[in-house]
């Protein structure tokens, strides 16, 4: 099998070399170019064809966003942006995964166990990232309306949503399509520790729910999206659909903290109280708990592999009969919320 042809996009001629020598460390990874800035990158993309490139954040004379647009209406191609621990680097990241970058990933840094865990993600997360269906530009968000006065009220109910590698991009579809007072809503989205602030930030000013970073005992309320912190611990929920939320310190599950997995075995207790969604992951992390869920008598929806960035973690939770029924991401919100009114969601 060929190897993985990566392009390297970089102002930083030292954090070139770096990555080309982490990336070229895994032989199902060949390093065919690496470009200082967009213009010579665009031309390289032209000559090498390569399979992903990955993208600074934020580099000098340039909007960085502005070019991955571009890549991503001409010619779209998995991405996987590389960003600095900072504010402005994970607000302009998260801006870039909303618009189709496949994942992000902090620059490798640290002494030298940290910068061995780092390159292992790194050349994972690339070799994922070639496995994933590359779509054009997402259409901007906009805040959803209100729900109409005609619905049927919803149940008392809890909603729990796990994603990893496209994630971003398809919660915005999902969540920008709740009404202000759905049922409370808990999220495991895979992401650096330094970005899931940024990401509850910019849900929120899209959002007609409110969406906010976990916190430990907070009561979980309808109309709100709770986002699990990344990074040091799990989020589960406690007490039931009035309970609060739990973030607890243990190991990573399926290689993850938070995991989707932790979530959904603390929502399996509330039964036909509850509705879980998995969205478009690399990996198997929800399977076994969206298992526990259906199996006591929750609603459980998959979204289908047609829609997937990566249909790895819905393919794993289908594959263990975890997953009631498979949906596109255009319907995922409406048969959310069809099974929160104790209804079956109707296809137009």
């Amino acid at each position: 099998m060929s190897p993985i042809r990566a392009l390297i996009v970089d102002d930083s001629a030292s954090m070139r070399a770096a990555l080309t020598r982490i990336l070229s460390g895994d032989p199902e990874i060949e390093v065919v170019g690496a470009a200082p800035e967009p213009h010579r990158a665009r031309e390289l993309i032209k000559e090498l064809n390569p399979d992903v490139l990955t993208l600074d954040v934020e580099m000098p004379g340039m909007d960085g966003l502005s070019f991955l647009e571009r890549i991503m209406r001409l010619r779209p191609m998995p991405v996987v942006m590389c960003s600095s621990l900072t504010a402005a680097g994970a607000d302009v990241t998260i801006e870039a995964l909303r618009l189709g970058a496949v994942d992000c990933i902090a620059k490798p840094v640290g002494g030298p166990a940290e910068l061995a865990a780092g390159a292992s993600q790194l050349r994972e997360i690339v070799k994922g990232a070639a496995r994933s269906r590359a779509r054009r530009m997402a259409a901007p968000a906009h805040r959803a309306p209100p729900a109409a006065a005609t619905h049927a009220p919803f149940r008392d109910v809890v909603i729990a949503i796990g994603a990893s590698t496209g994630g971003v991009e398809a919660l915005f579809h999902v969540l920008g399509a709740l009404p202000e007072d759905s049922p409370p809503v808990l999220v495991v989205q895979h992401m650096p520790a330094a970005f899931t602030a940024s990401f509850a930030a910019r849900l929120d000013r899209s959002c007609a729910v409110n969406v906010v970073e976990a916190t430990d005992g907070a009561p979980v309320k309808p109309g709100t999206v709770y986002i699990a912190p990344g990074g040091s611990h799990h989020m589960t929920l406690e007490g039931g659909t009035h309970g609060r939320i739990r973030l607890v310190a243990a190991d990573p599950v399926n290689g993850h903290r938070p995991s989707v997995d932790m979530l959904f075995r603390s929502i399996a207790p509330l039964g036909s109280s509850a509705v879980g969604a998995i969205l478009t992951g690399m990996g198997n992390d929800g399977a076994e708990g969206m298992l526990a869920m259906r199996n006591a008598g929750a609603r459980t929806f998959g979204q289908s592999r047609e829609d997937c960035v990566v249909w790895g973690m819905p393919r794993a939770a289908l594959h263990a009969g975890g997953v009631e029924t498979e949906s596109s991401l255009s319907t995922m919100a409406g048969v959310i919320l069809a099974a929160a009114r104790g209804a079956k969601h109707q296809e137009r």
